[in-house]
């Protein structure tokens, strides 16, 4: 059986055969003019405005969100503007597909920025996309419309209210968009606070995470407000919350809690040396929830707030950011020491990194087996750039000294004795008895 599509979806058709009207050039003037005028005006407020760019403009003006709301306002004025004049078609179908856009752009640039490298922003930024674009798609099927009445119809009494299916996608959707605002005003104020030195950084990420808890708790009180929901009725959750924080969320909470221990005592802070639990590293961001430490190699260690609380921590640049590195030197017995140590420490000096104040030095550590024991002692002010490149300069600034002044490095000595061959020795003890034994060569 055939389906007619103007009998199964009216609007469809409908649009349809609007598009073929000649006015539609006019509709399509309309809208390159809509475009050009919202990317000029986006252009002029990111030269006027020192704004943030990464949500509003993105990268090239026509990715951020100012684009498509731009274009929206244009394309409802030119809406308004044509409405009398000519028939309206192409316009009809922009609206829907430009709010679509400025949604999902939203989405995607607040969820990058406040939640940069999260698969969590990557899936709400996905979920937001397919929802908008099937949204769109059900309204040009002209089914959207229909939907939504019928969902006002699904309803259910929560405590003294009626509360219908309708309200609680409208409350949802109003929710994410507060939500949005929300982290990405958190995420402007986090940027502007920890901008500069880093001399504050841990009080000012401290200020950072209550303004942004802050704000999520406002939006979601206005949240309720608009759809309808009296606040005191949250007091009947506050047990319930409380029972789920003491059993189910214990560490999460612990964790919470942790993380803002840590940044009001500075006992950790941003860029320092630490190690925990047998990883070495520098600490990159300290989250309420958790610490994120980088390895020299790159590697990445997400560490529980809890767990840098409850065990040691070894943080290598708490009280001066300078680092000692030490290494064994063996020289030859003979070597005149008192001559040699003058010239190591000149030579050590000379190498980039290797600090002034405190200076390097070397000192006798003791006899060894082979050779005099020797201990080089010099400290770097940089450690979060490693240590093996300064290790190899020292190293090799020692050996080409060593060299210049004919100073030999020994190689391992043994002293081999040799004993005489043991022969068998048969002696009589007392009544007679026999003890056979080995003794050396001429022994009685």
């Amino acid at each position: 059986m055939d389906l007619d599509l103007s009998t199964a979806f009216p609007r469809l058709a409908a649009l349809a055969a609007d598009m073929t009207r000649t006015s539609v050039f006019v509709e399509i003037g309309a809208l390159a003019a809509c475009l050009l005028a919202a990317w000029f005006l986006a252009w002029q407020l990111r030269r006027m405005f020192a704004i943030d760019g990464k949500v509003l403009f993105g990268k090239r003006i026509v990715d951020g969100v100012l684009f498509p709301v731009l274009a929206l306002v244009c394309a409802l004025i030119a809406r308004e503007t044509l409405r009398g004049v000519t028939h309206l078609a192409l316009i009809k179908v922009v609206i829907p597909i430009l709010m679509s856009l400025a949604a999902i752009r939203l989405t995607a640039r607040v969820m990058r920025a406040a939640l940069p490298d999260s698969r969590v922003a990557i899936a709400v930024e996905r979920t937001v996309s397919w929802f908008a674009w099937f949204a769109v798609v059900l309204w040009l099927l002209g089914i959207l419309q229909p939907l939504l009445e019928e969902l006002d119809e699904i309803t259910w009494r929560m405590g003294g209210s009626q509360v219908s299916l309708g309200e609680v996608l409208h409350g949802v959707l109003m929710g994410g968009l507060v939500v949005m605002l929300m982290l990405w005003l958190s995420s402007v104020i986090e940027r502007q606070l920890t901008r500069g030195s880093t001399a504050s950084l841990s009080t000012r990420k401290i200020v950072a995470n209550l303004i942004r808890i802050a704000l999520l708790f406002i939006g979601l009180l206005v949240t309720l407000s608009v759809v309808g929901i009296d606040l005191t009725a949250l007091s009947v959750f506050g047990g319930a919350i409380g029972v789920g924080v003491g059993f189910g969320l214990q560490k999460i909470a612990a964790n919470y809690v942790s993380g803002f221990v840590i940044l009001s005592e500075r006992a950790l802070r941003i860029g320092d040396m630490v190690m925990v639990d047998g990883f070495e590293g520098r600490i990159t961001d300290i989250r309420t929830r958790y610490t994120v430490i980088r390895a020299l190699n790159g590697r990445e260690s997400l560490v529980p707030n809890e767990l840098l609380i409850t065990q040691r921590v070894e943080n290598l640049t708490l009280a001066d950011r300078r680092v000692v590195i030490s290494a064994p030197l063996q020289v030859a017995y003979g070597t005149d020491v008192n001559a040699l140590i003058p010239a190591l420490v000149e030579v050590i000096a000379t190498v980039p990194r290797v600090l002034r104040d405190p200076g390097p030095s070397v000192t006798l550590a003791g006899f060894g087996a082979d050779g005099l024991d020797l201990t080089i002692s010099y400290w770097i002010g940089d450690p979060e750039n490693g240590q093996g490149a300064v290790r190899s300069a020292v190293n090799l600034a020692i050996l080409a000294r060593l060299d210049a002044l004919g100073v030999d490095i020994p190689f391992p000595q043994r002293v081999l004795r040799q004993v005489e061959p043991w022969r068998t020795v048969v002696t009589r003890g007392e009544g007679g008895a026999t003890t056979i034994g080995d003794a050396a060569r001429g022994s009685s």
